[in-house]
């Protein structure tokens, strides 16, 4: 388990092994997330559209899958 100490400005020091895991580097930003009394620190996205593009992929494209729907709904009059 990686540790660090609260400095009396708040700072944290990321530990060295996590960074590196991460791909921190100075400047990077990152989010504080709470949730059930834990916090988390997530780092930001850089690229969130490339990081998301694939995450959705099935064997039926959602479009046309709505595309069916619909003109199963026309040809049935609704």
């Amino acid at each position: 388990m990686n540790t660090s100490t609260l400095s009396a400005k708040g700072w944290v020091v990321i530990p060295q092994e996590l960074r590196e895991r991460y791909g921190l580097k100075k400047g990077d930003k990152v989010h504080f997330v709470e949730y059930g009394g834990v916090i988390a620190v997530v780092p930001v996205s850089k690229n969130p559209v490339g990081e998301s593009a694939g995450m959705l992929k099935g064997e039926t494209s959602l479009v046309e899958a709505l595309l069916r729907s619909r003109q199963e709904d026309a040809a049935k009059g609704k």
